[in-house]
């Protein structure tokens, strides 16, 4: 009984947490079972000010997001009250909140990163990079990595802001990092899957993609990266043997890329810009399903028990079946929905570009 419930808070503790860009450090937008109720409606919104790109974190019963007011604020999970407001001078764009240990860490469009005190929102530090930051920062034990448009990818003290190492690139360094055994992967806009070493920022290996890319990685079992690119298509490799394994393209309908895959169960799931969203097979690439929506998708779908979560361009949030692509419910918004849904608590938290943070839970 005693390891029954101990496996049930556990259970609870890890749904009640979305502390970084796609949930967990792989990316893969994996929710844990009964994260999200199956019958969803509106619970609250948050009046920003300005577009919200930035997806959230949600950590303790509290939302941290980003705007391109340029403010980084707390509110409750709970009502959507405003709990405190820092301010970092100019506009978060992409950028999604990453929280570990009471600091809270973004980076903005000036290109500084801003270490931020959980509680009360006073400024911990800051560390000014040469470029616009549009990657989400990834809190790796006592480092902050985090990828700029100087082309550097950067590993930042958590507790003082230090730099610890950098790593220079052949191009901007627009994905976040996935982490996984001790190495951070970026699919590069310079054509190059990188894995740098977490220790001290040297360079494992190298995979030649040959394609710009925008989106994040996504990485499954420490052994497979999954991701679109700007060349129209879709990628998946083996970083055992450095070779690429499958290659998705609609000649029909030549379309960048740039959302975030989520994969789980065997299935890999990514938005377009072509306005689908697409299910393939992990293992050959196989298209088994797809969804059209009435604009382009750049939000990165987050799935779990069964259902797949996402925003579109069109002004809507989708829910579709994983198994089928068949839509179970959506609700209008109205603006469009670039930033990636967060959840925790049982709700899940979404910003549009019309400058609010929507909050969905239970009917």
């Amino acid at each position: 009984m005693r390891v029954l419930t101990l496996t049930l808070l556990l259970a609870v503790a890890a749904s009640a947490q979305w502390t970084q860009f796609r949930g967990n450090p792989e990316l893969t937008g994996v929710l844990p079972a009964g994260a999200v109720p199956k019958n969803l409606k509106l619970l609250w919104t948050y009046e920003a000010g300005e577009s919200i790109e930035s997806s959230a974190a949600i950590s303790g019963g509290a939302v941290y997001v980003g705007s391109q007011a340029g403010d980084l604020i707390r509110v409750n999970l709970a009502d959507g009250k405003l709990r405190w407001k820092y301010a970092a001078q100019n506009p978060i764009g992409e950028s999604s909140p990453a929280i570990a240990d009471g600091i809270v860490v973004v980076g903005d469009l000036a290109g500084v990163v801003h270490a931020v005190n959980a509680a009360d929102g006073k400024k911990l530090w800051t560390y000014a990079t040469a470029a616009e930051i549009k990657a989400s920062p990834v809190i790796a034990g006592d480092r902050v990595i985090i990828g700029s448009y100087d082309s550097q990818l950067y590993a930042l003290n958590l507790k003082d802001g230090k730099l610890l190492w950098q790593f220079k690139t052949k191009g901007n360094v627009h994905a976040t990092a996935a982490i996984s055994n001790g190495l951070a992967f970026i699919s590069g806009c310079d054509g190059v899957l990188r894995a740098i070493r977490l220790a001290d920022g040297k360079q494992a290996y190298e995979i030649l993609t040959g394609s710009y890319t925008g989106a994040s990685p996504a990485i499954v079992d420490g052994r497979y990266a999954f991701f679109g690119t700007f060349d129209n298509d879709v990628h998946a490799y083996d970083l055992q043997t450095k070779k690429r394994i499958w290659r998705y393209e609609n000649k029909q309908r030549q379309f960048p890329f740039y959302s975030s895959a989520a994969v789980t169960g065997g299935k890999v799931m990514i938005g377009g810009r072509d306005k689908f969203m697409h299910c393939f097979q992990q293992s050959t690439g196989k298209e088994l399903w797809s969804f059209q929506t009435k604009a382009r998708i750049e939000s990165s779908p987050v799935v779990g028990d069964g259902r797949l979560y996402f925003g579109s361009n069109d002004g809507r949030f989708y829910v579709l079946d994983v198994n089928t692509g068949a839509k179970v419910w959506e609700y209008e918004l109205g603006e469009p929905l670039s930033a990636s849904p967060a959840v925790g608590g049982n709700r899940i938290v979404i910003g549009s570009q019309d400058g609010r943070l929507y909050c969905f839970g239970a009917q």
